[in-house]
């Protein structure tokens, strides 16, 4: 069933095509000095997109601040340290350059460098305390080099608390301006690429077969789920294929809408206790390795059968006529991008864990658990990641 009704609300201006970072000094209107938010890694920094980034700041009559210390799956602490850095050096705005890890830290790192104590005493899951956000975040620029959380559109940001093992999401607001120029992605990994396009493959599948799915978000997750199943795997195969990568940015940045309009599901509550307990488990790869228990798991309560052959029939199976063969489809896509054969175990996973994940998923993101059609128990959940593990 699709409800009838929706509120949209998604205020960021987007540059979106091969190039478009070059027209970035001309939409630069946020004040004369910005934090530029990196990664502790080094891509942005050989790759030379933080060369043109920082052209583009000059060429507009702007002064910065680099902040580089941004985990794959950032930290409170490290979002602390970047709100320190922008209230020292009187930041006016903030500008992200990386992938959905370095937008979210940039979008809670804009809230706190405006808001008194920590970042966790905004959080309303867990040991968060869930205060009000009181002063507007400073503006965000968002820019993203990678195909895979839609985080350049949407208003909310995913952090982890090392101390607690909690890893959960905060709303922040929305970037006032993203740029999602295709180029910037051309040095991305094959492996890398499959796990972020499977990322924003399952915000976009989950959002279609949640209970809060509408016509709006029903247009934008299906765009988003045909255009990754026919071009992930070519950018997956040759990074250079710039219509590709073209058409997976664009699905992503679908992806991130589909958010905005809908809800995704328990499949990301059982990801995030994932890696909240193993921080160097990309969230993508998580993703895949439960993905197919968990979408048997919801075909077989049989809340949404259409829904599912309607995905299935996205995804390359035309004549579809069983919620099965979206399983299919799901199974040679991972097939197709090389990703079907990844293990919990390999990243020190371990049964012994899938009560305390369980509990985890439910305590800290258990919202998206009663998105569910059928909400899950946290008996069905450690099945699912019994049937997962390998």
């Amino acid at each position: 069933m699709t409800n009838l009704t929706f509120n949209a609300y998604a205020p960021t201006k987007v540059l979106f095509g091969a190039g478009k970072l070059n027209d970035l000094h001309g939409e630069l209107h946020f004040g004369k000095k910005a934090l530029l938010v990196l990664s502790n890694g080094k891509s942005a920094k050989t790759n030379g997109s933080l060369r043109r980034v920082e052209e583009q700041l000059a060429d507009a009559g702007l002064t910065w601040i680099l902040f580089d210390e941004i985990e794959s799956n950032p930290l409170s602490d490290t979002v602390m340290r970047g709100s320190e850095t922008a209230r020292k050096a009187n930041c006016d705005f903030i500008v992200a350059l990386g992938g959905g890890s370095v937008i979210d830290a940039a979008k809670a790192i804009s809230v706190m460098a405006t808001n008194d104590g920590e970042v966790w005493d905004y959080m309303s899951g867990g040991t968060g305390k869930g205060n009000a956000i009181k002063n507007a975040p400073l503006p965000l620029v968002a820019i993203t080099t990678t195909a895979g959380t839609g985080s350049e559109v949407d208003a909310s940001a995913v952090i982890t608390n090392a101390v607690t093992k909690e890893k959960m999401g905060i709303r922040t607001g929305f970037p006032a301006l993203a740029v999602v120029d295709p180029e910037l992605m051309l040095s991305v990994p094959p492996m890398f690429t499959a796990y972020q396009g499977f990322d924003a493959l399952f915000h976009s599948t989950e959002v279609y077969i949640s209970a809060p799915a509408n016509l709006l978000s029903d247009m934008v997750a299906s765009t988003s789920i045909k255009n990754i199943a026919k071009y992930l795997p070519c950018a997956v195969k040759d990074g250079n294929d710039l219509e590709a990568r073209t058409h997976v940015a664009f699905a992503n940045t679908m992806s991130g809408y589909a958010m905005v309009f809908g809800a995704c599901t328990g499949e990301h509550s059982m990801e995030h206790a994932m890696s909240a307990y193993h921080q160097n488990l990309p969230h993508g790869a998580g993703l895949i390795m439960i993905s197919k228990a968990y979408y048997e798991h919801v075909i077989a309560t049989h809340t949404c059968d259409d829904r599912f052959i309607e995905m299935a029939k996205m995804m390359g199976i035309e004549n579809a006529d069983k919620p099965e063969d979206f399983i299919t489809t799901l199974v040679a896509l991972q097939k197709a991008c090389g990703v079907d054969n990844l293990k919990m175990s390999d990243y020190g996973i371990t049964p012994q864990e899938f009560g305390t994940l369980a509990d985890n998923a439910f305590d800290t993101m258990g919202r998206l658990i009663s998105f569910e059609r059928k909400p899950m128990t946290r008996e069905e959940c450690i099945a699912i990641y019994e049937k997962s593990f390998r």
